[in-house]
Parts: structure tokens; sequence; C-alpha cells
């Protein structure tokens, strides 16, 4: 009993001594016991859906790359969950791939741009000391060669439309010669440049814009190539001119939709799409007759062909080899599968190159579109004639409807006042009735019969000379 009640003392003596430990904290909720790395970054969900739609892929590739559906995809860039464990990592490596590339594309070519400023630079330096061999340089090619076609796609014009027109700043060469370290001579006597460091460029802000001003910014972008690209699939130039007209008339009315809109120049190409290839038009008296055809006998051929495809055909045509836009994008501003508007596109090239096998190659016949659409003169709708007008017409359509209201409430009025509150049985037609005996009684009254009457009225009609008559 003494050994152990010592052996306890012992071990509570011990305890003490020995540096306290922290608390144990057991796994939380949603914690798992076995100790986990940190979990990848992943952009927000706009950003993730913008950095898809840059690289070109629709829900159903990315899906399938990951190995999921492309509903968890969905669910991903907006937000209402996030990947775990390696799909995570796949998911934030392909989608951060693409933006790495551009960032060290725009590294490279902004080295190259400040590099050959400032061996410019030392050139004139060394030609003003005295003769020097000549030093080459070899800029960064960045353009592709003609045989090879580049497989990203070009940017939209909604994306163009949404940033600001002006031109980003570029460093002069002054700029770039302030900047630059000075340059050191060489063993053999040359002066040989040093590293230059390279800064990357601030883009500038774009100054605050009125709506007005916006709505004109994006008139002038985008009305020249819709106009073109209109009179193609209808080949009617009146028609072209009105379509990207209501267009533009219609995306000021919801400015304030358009303007916070991913892509304001798609909103207005559907909408001027929609309204181009409406089949109501066929009943309009002035467009029963077509329009001249163009002068070159080259473009009266492609415009027929191009008339002769189905409007869907035509349509999606125009988007993916007009306008530039990659197949799901396609099948998205036509409202069809990914499936269906290739099939569409497949049978409109099949069409062309059967009647003109020059066009068989996708590169001419984007060249062909083109030149086509820049041939013809076609009027340009004006910024401020189509907010005036657009407003107009809200003006006129809202006045429309407080007119035509009023006049139904006032026939509801005067219905209601005039209306009957009782049921009222209707009278049957009066006839004739014979085999009846007339009506008996006493004929009419003479004179001394009239006289007799009016006199016994006068007289008293009781009292005592009633009963006693006067003697006479």
């Amino acid at each position: 009993m003494c050994r152990s009640i010592y052996v306890y003392v012992l071990f509570r003596t011990a305890g003490r001594l020995r540096p306290a430990r922290p608390p144990y904290v057991g796994p939380r909720c949603g914690d798992s016991e076995m100790p986990q790395s940190p979990a990848t970054p992943l952009p927000s969900p706009k950003e993730r859906r913008r950095l898809r739609e840059a690289k070109s892929l629709s829900h159903a590739d990315l899906a399938a790359r990951i190995g999921v559906t492309s509903e968890t995809v969905r669910s991903w860039e907006t937000g209402r969950s996030a990947p775990r464990g390696r799909k995570r990592e796949t998911y934030a490596k392909l989608l951060t791939a693409n933006a790495g590339a551009n960032a060290d594309q725009e590294e490279r070519t902004t080295t190259t741009t400040t590099i050959r400023t400032s061996t410019t630079t030392v050139d004139k330096a060394a030609t003003e000391a005295g003769p020097t061999p000549p030093a080459r340089t070899h800029p960064l090619r960045t353009k592709p060669s003609p045989g090879t076609r580049s497989t990203s796609r070009p940017q939209p014009a909604a994306k163009r439309a949404a940033k600001p027109l002006t031109p980003a700043p570029m460093t002069s060469p002054a700029h770039a010669h302030a900047h630059a370290p000075a340059s050191a001579p060489a063993a053999n006597g040359h002066i040989r440049p040093l590293p230059v460091r390279v800064t990357r460029p601030q883009a500038a802000r774009p100054p605050d814009q009125t709506p007005a001003q916006a709505f004109d910014a994006l008139c002038a972008h985008c009305a020249p190539g819709l106009v073109r690209q209109t009179y193609l699939l209808t080949g009617r130039r009146g028609l072209a001119h009105e379509s990207v007209e209501r267009a533009f008339q219609l995306a000021w009315q919801r400015w304030p939709e358009v303007a916070v809109d991913r892509d304001p120049a798609g909103w207005v190409r559907a909408a001027a799409y929609e309204y181009a290839m409406s089949p109501w038009h066929r009943f309009r008296p002035s467009l029963r007759h077509p329009d001249a055809p163009p002068a070159q006998p080259a473009d009266r051929a492609f415009l027929d062909v191009l008339l002769s495809l189905p409007p869907a055909q035509r349509r999606a045509l125009m988007l993916y080899d007009g306008v530039g836009l990659d197949l799901p994008e396609t099948a998205a501003e036509t409202e069809a599968s990914t499936p269906a508007t290739a099939n569409r596109l497949l049978n409109a090239r099949e069409t062309i190159a059967e009647r003109l096998p020059d066009l068989a190659d996708p590169e001419a016949l984007h060249r062909r579109l083109a030149e086509v659409g820049k041939a013809e003169k076609l009027r340009l709708p004006k910024a401020d004639r189509v907010r005036t007008g657009s407003e107009y017409r809200a003006r006129f359509w809202t006045r429309a409807a407080i007119a035509f209201t009023a006049l139904i409430i006032g026939a509801t009025a005067l219905t209601l006042r005039n209306a009957p509150t009782h049921y009222e049985p209707p009278q049957a037609p009066g006839r004739a009735i014979s085999g009846v005996p007339p009506r008996m009684g006493p004929g009419p009254l003479t004179y001394e019969d009239t006289t007799l009457r009016e006199k016994l009225r006068a007289e008293l009609p009781n009292g005592q000379d009633r009963l006693a008559p006067q003697a006479r």
C-alpha cells in the first residue's frame, strides 16, 4: 500500500517538472484526422469562366479532361461548389496554363521591345564615337507563318468593344534611354550594352464615360461590321441598315442591361441577326422584290450561293467563318447544340464547295466573306440619330399604351353606366282577337242628363230638407 502511494506521488511530481504540453484539440467537424496539404488556390467563379472561354473550351470539353460531368463544371463556375483533391489541382492547372503562357509571351515581347530600343540607342552612340562592326539583333517573331493556322480564336468584337478604344501607352526611345543604364566599354574598345531592366508598361485607365459616350463608342466600333454581316445574311442593303439601327435602338432602350453584359457587341449582334432573318419580312410589300446584285460577277455568284443556304446554316457560317467565334459560342448564340451547329457548318461548307470549288478552304471562305462585305457601299447608322430614334419610339409606344388603356377604361365605365340593373322580361307582341261580343253599357249622356247630374252634386246630400219636402 505504501509503495503504491510512493509511486503515485513520484509520478505526480515528475508530471509537474515536465514542461506543459498544449491541450489536445480533436478534429473539428469537417476536418480529417490525417494531415492535409494546403489546398490549391483557385480563381474566383467569374474568373474561372473567363479563363475557360479564353481557351475556347466548352463545359463538356473541360469536364472530359478532368473526369467529371458538365453540371459539375457549371456548379464550380457559379460558386455553388468547389473541386477537391486531385480534381482541384487538375482544374487549377487547366485554367492557369493559358494565363501563364500569355504572361510569358507578353514578358518576352516587352523584353524584346526594350532591348531593341536600348540597342538602337547604343548603336547611335557608337556611330558618333567611331566606326564599329554592325550589330544584328534578332527580334522575336510574333507573326505566324502563312502555312500555319492559329489555333486560338480571334478576340470577339464584344470584348474589344467593352475595352477602351484608346491605344496603350508606348515607351518612347528617349524615356527608355533615360531609364537604361550607361553602356560599358569592352576590352577591344567597342561599346557593349549592359543588361537592361525590363519595366512592364502600365495600361492607361479609361476615363469615366457617360452612358451616351459609351453607347456612341460601341456603335462606332461595331456598326460597320454588323451592317456588312447583315447584308451577307439577307442580300438587301436597306434591310441590313434597318436591322442594325433597330438593334442599336433596342440596346439603348436596355442600356443598363447591355452596359453590364460581358459581351455588349454580341448582344447587339444577336439582336441584329434576329431582326434581319425574321420570317415576317416576306410579307412586307417593299421587300417582295430583290435588291440589285453586286457589280462583280464573282461577288454575284458567291452571294447567290450564300443566300441559297437555309437561314440556320447561313447564320452559323457567318458567326464561325465570318465573325471568328468558336464552335461552343456559335452554338450558344444560335441557341442550338454543339453537334447540330457542327453539322450545319459542314453542310454549308459542302454546299459552297460544290458550287464554288475555290472556296473549299476555310481561310479562303473567310477572306471571301470579308471582301464581298467590304465591296458594297452600305449606309451606317449614326449614334446620335439612333439614340434620338430610340427615345422617340419609346415615347410613342408609351403614349400609345396610355391612350389605349384610357380608351379601355372609358369604354368600361360607359358600359357600366348604361347597362340595365335588373331583368325585364320581354313583352309578347299584340294580336287581334275575334269572336268576342262587344261590351254593353250606357251610351253617352245627353244635355238634360248632364244638367241633372250637376244639380244633384251641387245640392246638400244630407240634412233635414231631404226628409221634409218643401211646399210650393
